[in-house]
């Protein structure tokens, strides 16, 4: 499926980039942190989608790392 010479895979990347770059204009920390995931899993599937696992494997590992980050953070209890 292409739409204006995109194909659907590049339009997921470009919205995982929007996503990511998104997430840094958050001044709560927890949003920041929950659309940043969004951006992640998106660029997960990104890399997913590759024609090749080489191509995609790398985006794939970084983005699982920075995701299982916020995750870590968001169900950390606070400190007291």
């Amino acid at each position: 499926m292409e739409l204006f010479g995109i194909t659907g895979t590049e339009y997921i990347g470009y919205l995982a980039s929007l996503m990511v770059l998104l997430s840094f204009t958050m001044k709560d920390v927890k949003k920041l942190r929950l659309v940043n995931m969004s951006g992640c899993v998106l660029f997960i599937i990104y890399g997913f989608l590759m024609p090749t696992l080489r191509i995609g494997l790398p985006i794939i590992i970084a983005n699982a790392a920075i995701l299982a980050v916020n995750i870590y953070y968001i169900i950390k209890p606070p400190k007291e």
